[in-house]
């Protein structure tokens, strides 16, 4: 299972692998209400984390790992979220791998500075999607699940 974290949505990937195969199981994105109270909205991030684990019970988690943009307090929050997913993944008893943006970029599509674009066709072509999965969330988290699956451990 594959994680792009956030706090207004959580993008996940669900994907098959049996040796060089991949196949995609789920994906989609866990939202929050911007009205909501901060707390609230990370106790709903755990509740679906909490039933996407139950329901698909992943061997392991990838996440991507935090980048600082422009907006501190964002990072923050963004932070806090990523908490959640990491306890939830602890919870379950996954291993978790973590990812930069670049290590990403560089498995799926060869390109460590590949924009979205790119990356959404890599993850249409790896899973065999008749067409780029949306949203841009979901994608990455698909792409983050394909590079854990790349990975030799």
């Amino acid at each position: 299972m594959g994680l792009d974290p956030g706090y207004g949505r959580m993008g996940f990937g669900v994907i098959y692998v049996e040796g060089t195969k991949m196949s995609l199981v789920d994906y989609g994105v866990s939202t929050t209400t911007s009205g909501d109270a901060f707390e609230n909205r990370l106790l709903s991030l755990a509740n679906d984390l909490g039933d996407l684990f139950a329901h698909h019970q992943p061997s392991a988690v990838a996440i991507e790992k935090l980048f600082f943009g422009k907006s501190s307090t964002t990072a923050m929050n963004v932070a806090h979220a990523r908490g959640v997913a990491l306890l939830m993944a602890a919870q379950a008893g996954c291993p978790v791998f973590e990812f930069t943006p670049a290590q990403v970029k560089k498995a799926v599509t060869g390109d460590g500075n590949a924009g979205k674009a790119a990356m959404q066709r890599m993850v249409k072509e790896l899973l065999n999607l008749p067409k780029p999965p949306k949203p841009d969330d979901a994608a990455d988290a698909l792409a983050i699940a394909i590079t854990a699956s790349t990975k030799r451990w």
